[in-house]
């Protein structure tokens, strides 16, 4: 038997650093050819990391949430034949830069060659850290669901704190400490948990990100009001005729359309702001980003050359791009290179807010929910599909008078669609 260690692969264009999101594997856990061991993200992409051999896993170089260098050990397995470590396999792992306080050690290699029913009976019950997801089976967890019962507060007994069928039973059976989601048992009763949350992976980028938006760029917003009764009746229309055939539309593909027209007066809102150098780029191409949830939070997916698609083209790759983001497999060139950002919450848009820019960028269109409304119109009044447009500018480069005519222009084309498609 050998030592096989595999490093940190490079991820490409010129990246030095990444950061370990997810193990897919533990200590002891034996290992196929080409099975996926962990999970890194670098900018906004997530990459999978696949094993080139089989074998047994002896240690894990790292943490969740600690950033690594490309060419350091990631993982060591057992292989069968001489393994590509010539050194004692009883080497210690290499240490890397920022390993988050309390993180537990990787073990030595003579636990990790005991025999595994060994360690599985002997070890004992391992305390995870904060925020770490519990490890169970697809039926232990079904289970918990069933009895509402959350994981995280059932210590596991299994192979590296893994819990089982007994642990359910055991903590079901604790005195006064049955902690179920709107559970009876629970009633009025005080609670005391407490749950410390490390904020890594997409969650670590996002915070960066946004705190550094909000600490160069100093933000104005502006909110207006659309009567987008008419925009929503050719909505309709056009999906009862061609939805079929070309797929439904959404509101998002009309405010693309919107926003492509109008920037055609206002250029310096299609742009990008780099205050180091003090230049602002305006682009004749228009990238817009869509803000999209996801599972594991705020993504920006871009929409590349907007104004060289028609409605159902935008739309199919507004679809393509938030499917891709949601499930973890957009590409990094598809979250990066956008000129102007959409944001809509759907229907929890409500009434008002205030988006933050995506820096580098100078402006950012906030769209929120539809409701109907009693409006005065040729001196009735009438009921009227309105919905409000809340965004925000980078004042050094933009200027409130040209943020709020952009706007204007904006409302314009949705009151009266049919001049979306005048050239």
């Amino acid at each position: 038997m050998g030592t096989h260690v595999i490093k940190m692969p490079d991820i490409g264009e010129g990246i030095a650093e990444v950061e370990l999101v997810e193990w897919h594997v533990q200590v002891g856990d034996s290992v196929n050819e080409d099975q996926v061991l962990a999970e890194v993200m670098t900018d906004k992409a997530t990459v999978e990391i696949p094993s080139p051999v089989a074998g047994r896993i002896l240690a894990l170089g790292g943490q969740p949430g600690q950033v690594m260098a490309v060419g350091g050990e990631l993982i060591r397995l057992e292989v069968e034949g001489a393994g590509n470590l010539a050194e004692s396999p009883a080497a210690p792992v290499a240490a890397t830069p920022e390993k988050p306080k309390g993180a537990p050690v990787a073990a030595p290699k003579a636990a990790a060659e005991a025999p595994r029913a060994l360690r599985d009976s002997e070890a004992p019950r391992q305390r995870r850290q904060p925020g770490e997801r519990p490890l169970a089976s697809p039926a232990v967890r079904q289970r918990a669901r069933d009895l509402g019962i959350e994981l995280q507060f059932v210590q596991g007994s299994g192979p590296a704190g893994r819990v089982l069928h007994e642990d359910l039973d055991a903590y079901l059976t604790q005195d006064g400490s049955v902690a179920r989601s709107g559970g009876a048992a629970q009633g009025y009763a005080e609670r005391h948990d407490e749950q410390a949350v490390p904020v890594i992976g997409l969650r670590r980028k996002i915070a960066q990100k946004m705190q550094d938006a909000k600490r160069r760029i100093p933000h104005f917003s502006y909110v207006e009001e659309i009567d987008v009764t008419d925009l929503e009746a050719l909505r309709a229309h056009l999906n009862q005729k061609w939805g079929g055939q070309r797929g439904k539309l959404t509101l998002l593909p009309f405010l693309v359309r919107a926003m492509v027209v109008a920037l055609r007066d206002f250029p310096q809102l299609n742009a990008r702001y780099d205050d180091e150098a003090e230049v602002v780029t305006r682009y004749g191409a228009v990238h817009v980003g869509i803000a999209t949830q996801s599972d594991n939070g705020l993504m920006v997916p871009v929409l590349r050359h907007a104004e060289s698609r028609d409605l159902w083209g935008n739309a199919g790759e507004v679809a393509r791009l938030a499917e891709a983001a949601r499930s973890g497999k957009a590409q990094h060139q598809e979250l990066s290179g956008s000129t102007i950002t959409l944001s809509s919450l759907g229907a929890l848009g409500g009434i008002v807010s205030t988006p933050v820019i995506n820096h580098p960028e100078v402006a950012i269109v906030g769209v929120n929910r539809i409701v109907e409304r009693p409006m005065v119109v040729g001196g009735n009044i009438v009921v009227r599909k309105m919905m409000n447009l809340s965004s925000s500018f980078d004042h050094r480069v933009v200027d409130g008078m040209d943020a709020a005519a952009f706007i204007q222009a904006v409302r314009g084309l949705l009151e009266h669609p049919a001049t979306l498609f005048l050239e």
